[in-house]
């Protein structure tokens, strides 16, 4: 399990300077024994537009898709401004 979160990790983080808009971008695998999920993305992005953007974006959907999704059970996501 620890070897598909670095994974999952290093193809999330790697899209850094890949994908217009995308700010900052971190996934957190080390979590708590009182946690209830195996990882978290924080990702910070210079408008709404490109949350958008990086959601159909080919680099991300190849990592999601590859690295993500076979491994997925749930997803829970919240979106917000700051």
């Amino acid at each position: 399990m620890e070897d598909i979160k670095a994974d999952i990790k290093k193809g999330l983080e790697g899209l850094q300077g890949q994908i217009d808009g995308l700010k900052e971008i971190h996934v957190y695998t080390q979590g708590l024994s009182s946690s209830n999920a195996d990882l978290m993305l924080d990702s910070y992005f210079d408008s709404e537009e490109a949350l958008k953007g990086y959601a159909v974006h080919p680099a991300h959907v190849a990592v999601a898709n590859e690295k993500v999704r076979p491994f997925t059970k749930t997803r829970t996501c919240l979106d917000f401004e700051v």
